[in-house]
């Protein structure tokens, strides 16, 4: 009896640790791909000023990502649903390294734009399933944890990945960044070969069908639609960031590199408390962190014009930025289950496009205040989006207690 019971505790904590050890290969995934997506933030001047192009024009690397991401993210999902994650996950990156190449030998802004919007193509499709893979490691009071634990990859990504792509393009120029991105992309093939259990569940198959009730459920509409909402608004000032902090703030570009890597760190700690918040009841956390996300947003616009201020007003933007994620991802995969069960993998991957149609509705919303109304107008636009958010998650808990 005893002999059977410690070889099940063994059993258990082998399960544990080959799970714990495949969420960081996740994480390390999330880590260059979240480098990819972001680092163009630190780099808008040097490649318009390459490039010849407008500020507010170099911003489309970010919204044609993240627009790429949209696209992708649920077609590609569905088409490759019959295939191994593992297969997928290290196909994916494949395509993540051929397009940082072709980025990095972009002789014009279009050839550049072009291949960041195929190098969204493997993000989108990467967090749609990471994220139902995570919940597949941990026992299901962890599920919020196991999302939060991949998404930190991406969080780090702004900790280090954003400052280091920055200082790498200010020294050797904004091409060398995307090389060392793409040499990110060889080291999350190796960790995804050598981590990544071969024996993960498959989804059931995913039909198109399928992507039509999710998108004509009320219900998951929502859901997407506080997702687009809640993450976007911190896009709107975040996108352009480096010129906020630098022409508003008067911050040094020296300097500029150390308050990324502070951003970064609040990011991280925001993510992880987001994580914890969101495991028992999602919706509620997520109530209360879009209306500190926007009064934080409201307050930054009238703090950005002072530097220890306006610091401090970025410091907190940064907390409260990706705080919601994990809860949103969590959120949606709980309503798939409930509605559409046999998709939630193409649920998931709806919301990871809902995620980026924020970003770039977040990021072309800022081109537009900075041409008509200036940098410092950027913070309270955005927190009007987050209201949006606030009123539709308020709609979604009503409907949830009915139900």
């Amino acid at each position: 009896m005893n002999q059977s019971l410690s070889q099940s505790a063994s059993q258990h904590k082998v399960k544990q640790n080959t799970g714990t050890w495949a969420l960081l290969a996740l994480a390390i995934s999330a880590f260059g791909i979240g480098t990819t997506e972001f680092v163009p933030v630190g780099l808008l001047a040097s490649i318009a000023n390459d490039l010849n192009i407008g500020i507010t024009l170099a911003g489309l690397l970010i919204s044609g990502y993240a627009i790429g991401v949209a696209v992708g993210a649920p077609i590609l999902t569905a088409l490759t649903n019959r295939m191994s994650r593992k297969s997928l996950l290290m196909s994916l990156m494949v395509v993540f390294i051929i397009g940082n190449a072709v980025a990095a030998l972009s002789p014009s802004f279009e050839i550049l734009l072009v291949a960041r919007f195929i190098t969204a193509f493997s993000h989108g499709v990467f967090f749609s399933i990471g994220a139902t893979i995570a919940v597949q490691l941990v026992s299901p009071e962890k599920k919020g944890s196991a999302i939060a634990l991949m998404f930190t990859g991406l969080t780090i990504a702004i900790v280090t990945g954003v400052p280091l792509g920055t200082f790498i393009g200010q020294a050797f120029g904004w091409r060398a960044t995307f090389w060392g991105v793409a040499l990110l992309g060889v080291i999350t093939i190796i960790s995804s070969a050598a981590l990544i259990p071969k024996n993960l569940k498959q989804s059931p198959p995913a039909k198109f069908s399928d992507m039509f009730r999710l998108l004509t459920n009320g219900r998951l509409v929502l859901g997407f639609l506080i997702t687009a909402f809640g993450y976007g608004g911190t896009f709107v000032a975040f996108t352009y960031l480096t010129p906020l902090l630098h022409d508003v703030t008067g911050i040094s570009s020296g300097m500029i590199n150390i308050i990324l890597i502070i951003y970064g760190v609040a990011v991280a700690f925001g993510n992880s408390v987001g994580g914890k918040l969101a495991n028992k009841n999602p919706l509620r956390a997520l109530f209360w962190m879009f209306i500190i996300q926007a009064a934080v947003l409201i307050l930054l616009t009238f703090l950005a014009p002072f530097k220890v201020a306006g610091v401090i007003g970025v410091i907190l933007m940064g907390l409260l930025a990706f705080m919601n994620v994990p809860g949103l991802q969590l959120y949606v995969v709980q309503l798939a289950e409930k509605y559409v069960p046999s998709a939630v993998d193409v649920a998931s991957a709806i919301n990871i496009a809902a995620f980026n149609v924020g970003i770039a509705i977040g990021s072309i919303v800022g081109g537009v205040v900075i041409d008509s109304m200036g940098l410092v107008h950027t913070p309270w636009v955005g927190a009007l989006m987050v209201l949006v958010a606030i009123l539709l998650t308020g709609i979604s808990a009503k409907l949830e207690r009915k139900s």
